[in-house]
């Protein structure tokens, strides 16, 4: 990934105020609620909401990203709330994450480059052990007719950065699909995920 792309996120995450707020995503929260704690990796985890969220249900929580300021509001959100979570600043193929290390990998609003996302959904799924669980949410191709009516909902502005069904099952060929859906839903999510938006929801079971 290029500077670029590190400094905006960078940037986004510099201010006071959690760009993204700090509840857990719903689709995620609601995931989590029905599986037995264990471990979770959250992957372009940002400012810590959804880590911070699955630390307090007793999960062991391991969470990375290209940005060091998205780390630093992540250990502040998990230091008020008296959890720790492990945070990891660079991109996937520098950091150390083990083969089958995982119990949930959770991609909430992991867009990462186009040219690269696939590559890294496969590298991802190596760290999940077999019976574990893929939970993701993101926007879909479709999202783009809703940018255009409200700028406000937030996501990427190239539609090769969006997601479509297709894409999710030849990334993740080996699941058992238990949730697999393009959805229209309502965002309220700090101030960037605001109004209606188009969203692929998958839930996988590895085999």
């Amino acid at each position: 990934m290029n500077d670029t792309w590190t400094d905006r996120w960078n940037d986004r995450y510099s201010n006071e105020e959690f760009a993204y707020g700090t509840a857990p995503n719903n689709f995620l929260k609601e995931q989590l609620e029905k599986l037995n704690s264990g471990t979770i990796l959250f992957p372009a985890e940002g400012e810590g909401r959804n880590a911070v969220f699955a630390a307090q249900l007793g999960w062991k929580v391991s969470a990375f990203d290209i940005s060091a300021e998205g780390k630093n509001k992540a250990l502040k959100l998990a230091e008020a709330n008296n959890i720790v979570i492990d945070y990891q600043v660079g991109e996937l193929e520098t950091l150390n994450y083990q083969a089958e290390q995982f119990d949930v990998i959770a991609l909430i609003y992991a867009h990462f480059p186009a040219a690269i996302k696939s590559f890294i959904h496969q590298t991802l799924e190596t760290y999940l052990r077999k019976d574990g669980y893929i939970i993701f949410e993101a926007f879909s191709k479709k999202h783009l007719e809703y940018l255009a009516i409200n700028d406000k909902v937030g996501g990427p502005k190239d539609i090769e950065s969006l997601f479509s069904i297709e894409e999710i099952q030849s990334d993740f060929p080996d699941y058992e699909i238990i949730q697999l859906e393009e959805k229209e839903i309502e965002l309220n999510e700090g101030l960037f995920h605001n109004g209606k938006g188009s969203v692929i929801r998958f839930v996988g079971k590895k085999k």
